[in-house]
């Protein structure tokens, strides 16, 4: 029998190493999403959950929109990506949404979920959940 090694993940909000955490929960929309051929003609619908461990600003959060990173951006940016079009996996969809969320250098790490909730009339849903980290040394 092998060993499992346990696997570390960035806090989400940790004020000793000056995190805070921005979530968008259960974001419910449809998409052209899947392999077979019904789900490259007929939308679906998935439920997203996004997690991300963000650089706090120096000082304290001073009320100014600039110093925080945005959810609703966030969401507007993945509404984008999927009137890109048809995507097959959800795992390519949970990597381009954590790929946009760390376009933004604060974001130290980014816990997508991706639900396809209407496939399995057994399940309340299927899909995958990543975690990525930013990799520039800027922040």
């Amino acid at each position: 029998m092998s060993k499992v090694s346990s696997l570390t993940t960035a806090p989400m909000a940790d004020g000793a190493q000056k995190l805070y955490h921005v979530f968008v929960r259960d974001l419910v929309l449809s998409c052209l999403i899947g392999i077979h051929a019904h789900e490259k003609t007929t939308p679906q619908r998935v439920q997203l959950n996004i997690d991300l461990s963000v650089a706090e600003p120096e000082g304290r959060f001073d009320d100014r929109y600039e110093t925080i990173v945005d959810y609703e951006k966030i969401a507007n940016a993945i509404k984008a990506l999927l009137a890109r079009g048809h995507v097959d996996l959800v795992e390519t969809l949970a990597e381009d949404i954590a790929e946009v969320c760390l376009e933004d250098l604060r974001v130290a790490s980014a816990r997508v979920r991706v639900e396809k909730i209407d496939v399995m009339p057994e399940a309340g849903s299927v899909g995958v959940e990543i975690e990525r980290f930013q990799t520039s040394n800027k922040a």
